[in-house]
């Protein structure tokens, strides 16, 4: 089968999602067009080769909504001849369009195209696409009578299903922040990151964070009509140990490994292996679990065999659980820090991690690196890629 590499992959830095956070002054077009223009210009490629730019992005309205993607496409000056079109997989949504480019390339169905993403937090708040409105319906509400929860119970559900406790949580938390702000000293983000009107670096990374400061955060989910709904639950969600509200964008370069052998571009990662998965929509974030498992299999590898593991940090339960079940050393676990340090602007966070992931590998020379990522709904994408 034709292999799909990736040939290169950026992102910008992480800015607080709220008003005067520092990409907040951005408009989410001109925030994804800063990535896909930095991308051909570092490649020396003619942008009018590029056959397609798939997008990842969950809040389609307002400043996000009429395919994103496309006005990016022009805003970056590309040649009108590029199309473009934006998905919605939730947080997985720019794994997902790594997914595709990939498998369109491999299908033979494009020589080389772009994957990307962007979210604007402070501009396009989470549920701004809902406009008020119920998404779900009636049907969904007669499978589930007692009705579905927020991504924070659901959170809260699997630190009490897996004996997670506030001071493990806070102490994964810090962890976070200590190795992120360790590789943001040490230069390492700086092959990935495409600075943004001066803006260079992650601006939510705390390098001061300690499990004693984040023990003093209060619990964030725990409103009167979810006690009275789960009594027996030992609250334990905060800000502190939760991924942080973020602006953000990332894009990558695929194209078949004979095109870029045509073109003398040298390939960074080979695409080795694809997994998504659903799982129970009350617990929402589980289903990483059941994704790697099956992108394993599909890979013919054991988890020993992988040299990193990127589990997307939107709460820390999440990769402890998913540590818990599919086992592995958990010094290659998120080894950059994840998103509770880094932020998860939705729509480009697939691609922030495996440009993360990919960097770490090179540094270190691992070989075989897992990504995987919880999504709303109680779905997961898994990536298994190989250093080249």
């Amino acid at each position: 089968m034709r292999q799909a590499v990736i040939v290169d992959i950026v992102r910008t830095p992480s800015g607080k999602g709220k008003p005067g956070g520092a990409l907040s002054g951005t408009h989410p077009v001109d925030l994804y067009a800063t990535v896909l223009r930095a991308l051909v210009e570092r490649n020396g490629l003619d942008p009018a080769r590029v056959e397609d730019v798939i997008s990842g992005c969950v809040g389609q309205a307002g400043q996000q909504a009429m395919n994103i993607g496309r006005n990016a496409v022009l805003a970056a000056g590309w040649p009108e001849s590029v199309p473009a079109t934006t998905i919605d997989r939730q947080c997985g949504s720019s794994q997902q369009a790594l997914h595709f480019a990939a498998q369109g390339v491999m299908a033979g169905a494009y020589d080389i195209v772009v994957a990307g993403g962007v979210e604007s937090m402070s501009r396009v708040p989470m549920g701004s696409s809902t406009m008020g409105e119920d998404p779900q319906g009636p049907g969904l509400a007669r499978r589930y009578p007692e009705g579905l929860v927020n991504q924070g119970v659901s959170a809260e559900l699997i630190a009490q299903q897996w004996g997670l406790s506030r001071e493990r949580l806070d102490d994964y938390s810090a962890r976070s922040h200590r190795l992120a702000a360790e590789t943001a000293r040490a230069g390492g983000f700086d092959r990935e990151l495409v600075p943004v009107g001066g803006f260079a670096a992650d601006e939510t990374i705390r390098a001061a964070t300690t499990p004693q400061s984040l023990a003093g955060l209060k619990t964030a989910f725990d409103g009167p009509a979810m006690r009275e709904r789960f009594p027996d639950l030992d609250w334990r969600i905060t800000a502190g140990n939760s991924s942080p509200l973020t602006d953000g964008a990332s894009a990558a370069l695929v194209m078949g490994e004979d095109t870029a052998a045509a073109l003398g571009l040298r390939p960074r990662a080979r695409f080795h292996a694809f997994a998504v998965a659903g799982d129970d929509p009350l617990f929402m974030l589980t289903a990483p679990i059941p994704a790697t498992r099956q992108v394993l299999a599909r890979a013919g590898l054991g988890i020993d065999a992988i040299d990193a593991y990127e589990v997307n940090e939107a709460f820390a339960p999440v990769p402890l659980a998913w540590l818990a079940e599919i086992g592995g050393d958990p010094e290659k676990l998120n080894p950059r820090g994840g998103a509770i340090a880094l932020g998860h602007p939705l729509g480009a966070s697939g691609i922030r991690l495996m440009a993360t992931m990919l960097n770490h590998l090179e540094a270190t020379g691992g070989r075989y690196g897992l990504q995987t990522m919880c999504e709303g709904g109680g779905m997961a994408n898994a990536t298994v890629i190989e250093r080249l």
